[in-house]
């Protein structure tokens, strides 16, 4: 086993709008779509159609989006074995506004995701141990989440945290953290810091490093990503296109991440990877049905080279 993805499935729900109302107000949608989706879902997904040898932990209902959960990732060929389903809480679910321009507005309820607990994830200690890298978010619960992340680290097993949805962590946390992969947005909740600038990003990034992560890449949308580790701070120019989704992209970037790492690329390689495949996720609709293979990426980053020669 190379990846382990510790968590979320949501089934999507999805309004086409112009633009989101404002309070009180009541707006013409233009289109409504269910997709499968979930943080740690779009992740193992996103890496197992790269090529990732993946294996997907979680908790999802016995309702019918729990079944759906169970055929959407066995046909992208991920290991669900250790997939469990809870008979109290339904399958998590978002609800998704996403805006012309492409920006998006979610709401989250996690029904049986959060039901996934330290005792669930005893079961599953060998396997952190074999891994070769875990991806954690945070729509599970904490405290299981911490646990995991402390495994990881005892074995000293790279762990990529995707800090989403955003909340302040402890220093104990963040410093088992191999890479730790906010936006902008996540990074600001992080450190208190704000964040206008490329420059203001590496500051934050420092502040995190300070905390005892070992290296922080935060992703700047279609400026790229800020690399920032002890040996300095490197941005990774990202790729321009037109965005009609941006669900995701943040999920496909945590995946490609994992990829390359295990493939034994270096971090920067890696980042440039995944900034592309983040670029192909937005322009396409949906979380799960956006995510590009390999073949695909390859492609768009040879034709994209060709044109800026």
């Amino acid at each position: 086993m190379e990846i382990l993805v510790i968590g979320s499935f949501m089934m999507d729900m999805v309004v086409r709008t112009p633009r989101a109302p404002e309070d009180g107000e009541t707006i013409i949608g233009k289109s409504f779509s269910r997709f499968p989706g979930g943080k740690g879902a779009n992740q193992a997904v996103a890496a197992a159609r790269l090529g990732g040898n993946v294996t997907f932990v979680g908790k999802v209902g016995t309702d019918q989006f729990g079944d759906e959960a169970l055929i959407t990732l066995k046909n992208e060929k991920i290991n669900i074995q250790y997939l469990l389903r809870d008979d109290e809480l339904s399958t998590g679910v978002g609800f998704v506004t996403l805006e012309e321009s492409g920006s998006n507005r979610i709401i989250v309820v996690p029904g049986a995701n959060l039901n996934y607990k330290i005792d669930d994830l005893v079961k599953i200690k060998k396997m952190i141990k074999n891994s070769k890298v875990i991806i954690a978010q945070l729509e599970m619960d904490l405290g299981m989440t911490e646990q995991a992340i402390s495994i990881a680290s005892m074995h000293n097993i790279p762990v990529i945290l995707n800090p989403a949805p955003a909340q302040r962590l402890s220093d104990d946390l963040l410093s088992k953290v191999t890479y730790l992969t906010p936006n902008e947005t996540e990074a600001e909740i992080l450190t208190g810091l704000t964040i206008t600038s490329v420059e203001d990003a590496a500051i934050a990034g420092k502040a995190l490093l300070d905390k005892g992560v070992k290296n922080v890449i935060i992703t700047l949308a279609d400026k790229g990503s800020l690399i920032v580790n002890p040996y300095g701070v490197k941005h990774i120019t990202g790729y321009s296109v037109k965005a009609i989704d941006s669900v995701a992209a943040g999920d496909s970037f945590n995946g490609a991440l994992a990829f390359g790492i295990i493939n034994g690329k270096s971090l920067e390689d890696s980042v440039r990877f995944a900034n592309a495949v983040g670029a192909l996720t937005v322009t396409k609709e949906g979380a799960i049905p956006s995510l590009p293979y390999l073949s695909e990426v390859e492609d768009f980053i040879e034709k994209y080279q060709s044109m800026k020669i």
